[in-house]
């Protein structure tokens, strides 16, 4: 039956949050009678399911559910599979040496009785936070100029533009206003607690809940759009239809997820662990026990997860979801060179922890993990047999040193 389209749902940043995933994967499967469904990116990474299953859960979701994706800096390599690459669209991200589009600029949709545009943006911060070997050879143009120039080839054809945007809240502020053209933004990276819908002139900006909790929608009402969010319920539904492997899959997955690791320390016992606390723990014992000059994590490499009295491999790879392992990697010899790179950092890679703190003059040679060097640091480093979850995990339980 064809489906007769009157509204847009939206997620954003799911990151693997699969352990609950029923009330969403249940309502997007009944909505897409009459929804466009679309995401906002980071649909991969950030829990257990993906590093055990390398995103096997994710692929089959979004080619079973969604119509539309926009590509996120977490699972970037995976929108370059056919599969997925033929839901992705962007406007701003080209091949750097042709210029040439990396995805399709818009897809086209008749929601409502309206020829609808839906296209995506990747905001700069976001792009320079994907790891450096997986974009090369790619490029982020400025998000108000490409945006603009789509609009200009294909204004003829549409009555409405729709923008699935992964720059942040903020950013997706000033693209309404210099783009006044859209009629609504759904936004996704920031993970703020400004989910809209917010007005920037006829543009509606709106974003739904994180980590598979909720939505936005969008309609058209009258001569323009309505917005709103909303929470995915909890279901009394055991199974939804359609999508029974991979929900054989997950649990599957869960039950070697709920593996013990060991007792939890009574520190972090039954509670939230603040990740700048845990984080700065972790880099004082990793400069106590192995020598180094000096330590320097970014808080974002970690994601608070509550904790009750065991450590489950769950728990450990949902706190240290990204496979880092720890490098020795260089700093420049001029220490005003050191300021503005650890500036650099802060504002690409999220707040740092460094220790000591501050980083002394002379220090030239840090540990830190695999992706701030990789990414930017010039990958001038010495590899080391530690990985950032083992570090974690020796502070969360009763165990020693890491």
């Amino acid at each position: 039956m064809t489906r007769q389209l009157q509204r847009i749902i939206a997620t954003t940043d799911v990151h693997s949050t699969f352990d609950d995933a029923l009330p969403m994967l249940g309502h997007l499967r009944a909505a897409r009678k009459d929804a466009l469904i679309v995401d906002c990116g980071d649909f991969f990474e950030g829990s257990g399911y993906y590093r055990l299953a390398e995103g096997h859960i994710e692929r089959r979701l979004l080619t079973t559910l969604y119509d539309v994706i926009a590509p996120g800096n977490h699972g970037w390599a995976h929108h370059f599979e056919p599969d997925l690459h033929r839901l992705t669209v962007c406007a701003n991200v080209v091949d750097d040496a042709s210029g040439e589009a990396l995805f399709r600029r818009l897809h086209l949709a008749d929601i409502g009785g309206r020829r609808v545009a839906v296209t995506a943006v990747v905001g700069s911060q976001a792009f320079n936070a994907i790891p450096r070997a997986q974009r090369t050879g790619h490029r982020a143009v400025d998000p108000i100029q490409a945006l603009r120039e789509l609009m200009l080839v294909h204004h003829h054809e549409v009555d409405a533009w729709v923008l699935l945007s992964h720059s942040g809240f903020d950013e997706d502020l000033k693209l309404a206003a210099a783009c006044p053209f859209l009629d609504v933004i759904f936004a996704g990276h920031c993970h703020s607690a400004q989910y809209g819908p917010a007005q920037v002139g006829d543009t509606l900006v709106v974003k739904g809940r994180e980590l598979a909790m909720g939505y936005a929608q969008a309609e058209p009402v009258g001569h323009g759009w309505a917005a709103r969010t909303g929470l995915f319920l909890p279901t009394c539904a055991s199974s939804v239809p359609g999508i029974a492997e991979v929900q054989r899959d997950m649990e599957r997955f869960a039950q070697q997820l709920a593996t013990p690791l060991g007792p939890i320390s009574e520190t972090y016992r039954y509670c939230l662990p603040d990740r700048r606390e845990l984080l700065t723990e972790i880099a004082a014992r990793l400069h106590t026990g192995h020598g180094v000059e000096a330590v320097v994590l970014n808080e974002t490499t970690l994601r608070p997860v509550q904790l009750g009295d065991i450590l489950t491999l769950g728990d450990l790879l949902a706190t240290e979801p990204f496979a880092n392992r720890l490098v020795h990697a260089h700093l420049p010899d001029n220490p005003h060179e050191v300021e503005d790179l650890l500036a650099r950092l802060a504002e690409q890679a999220g707040p740092l922890v460094t220790t000591p703190d501050p980083l002394p003059p002379g220090v030239r040679t840090v540990l830190t993990t695999d992706y701030l060097a990789d990414t930017f640091l010039g990958s001038h480093t010495q590899q080391t047999d530690l990985r950032l979850d083992e570090a974690v995990q020796h502070v969360l339980t009763e165990g020693g040193q890491p």
